[in-house]
């Protein structure tokens, strides 16, 4: 019976906590995975499809929560992913803006992009705060996320304008 605990502990550990793998994402729940976080540079979430290599404006209503870190109800992101992200805090909103490697996840350069905010996907929510946006766009290599108290700030009327326009931010890399 002991020669059997190790390796039931690792089979546990190994489908209880959220990792990719060759871009294969398992996660430790059944809940659907779109909370996002954004706490610091370091610490947040953006919304990609939810399959490896999957178009980003065609995942609107099926896209996932991805983080740099372990968080409830998200996976984890592909190491090297994210190649810079600039953190900033302001009145009514904090946001994330800046460099992505879509190659890791097998998004096409040529896909321009879309938006992901509190409709699309459903039920998906930015944890702590009413309203939220985020833009993916491979062709560019950038992402940007901002979530909102103040409303007012989180513009979802503009996202064929692009990060830059949307969510003004550093996106150097």
């Amino acid at each position: 019976m002991k020669s059997l605990l190790l390796p039931i502990l690792i089979i546990f550990g190994t489908l209880y906590f959220t990792t990719f793998t060759n871009g294969t994402p398992i996660r430790r729940d059944d809940k659907p995975p779109r909370t996002a976080v954004v706490e610091s540079g370091d610490m947040f979430c953006i919304f990609l499809p939810k399959d490896y290599g999957g178009n980003i404006g065609e995942s609107e209503s099926t896209a996932i929560a991805a983080c740099t870190h372990e968080s409830p109800n998200a996976y984890i992101l592909p190491a090297g992913f994210i190649v810079s992200a600039h953190f900033k805090e302001d009145t009514g909103y904090v946001q994330v803006t800046g460099v992505m490697n879509g190659s890791i996840y097998g998004l096409s350069p040529t896909d321009s992009g879309g938006q992901y905010d509190m409709k699309a996907p459903p039920n998906s929510v930015c944890e702590g705060y009413s309203k939220f946006v985020n833009l993916v766009e491979p062709d560019v290599n950038h992402y940007c996320i901002r979530c909102c108290n103040d409303t007012s700030k989180c513009d979802t009327g503009d996202s064929e304008k692009g990060c830059e326009y949307v969510i003004p931010g550093n996106y150097s890399g």
